[in-house]
């Protein structure tokens, strides 16, 4: 090891479980979506639900809500990774995203899911959890 870096690290593959986890623990993500025929990426904060959809909120007018209509595919990520020791985790959550419109859900999301920008965000999005991929990146073990 040189000044605290590890000489090899190594990636480990998590489990759906694992990874839903980690995202839940995260303050804030990156949604990834197509727009103008190009990709697109923006920072927001999240909900993860008990079956792994992700929520977010967004405003009038955002890039994201006219994909979103149509159910379009995103992908969602989250990680926390640390330069020191080069170690830390990554997870992608990709599926169909659509907006949240019934009232006593609305509701409870304005609630729980403060937004980190001051705009007026109300819109809601669910990204349904279709695929969940996540890496662990860890030290290898000595000599190996």
């Amino acid at each position: 090891m040189t000044a605290g870096i590890p000489q090899r690290v190594r990636m480990v593959e998590l489990g759906r479980d694992e990874a839903l986890k980690l995202l839940a623990g995260a303050p804030l993500g990156r949604v990834v979506f197509s727009h103008q025929a190009l990709p697109a990426i923006r920072p927001v904060n999240h909900l993860v639900e008990a079956n792994g959809d992700i929520v977010i909120r967004t405003h009038t007018g955002a890039a994201l809500l006219g994909r979103v209509a149509r159910s379009e595919v995103v992908a969602y990520e989250a990680d926390d990774l640390d330069p020191a020791t080069r170690t830390g985790w990554s997870v992608v959550v990709t599926g169909a995203a659509g907006p949240v419109t019934e009232p006593a859900e609305l509701a409870r999301y304005r609630t729980q899911l403060t937004p980190w920008v001051d705009t007026e965000m109300e819109h809601v999005v669910r990204i349904h959890a279709d695929i969940v991929t996540g890496y662990r990146l860890v030290e290898s073990d000595a000599g190996a």
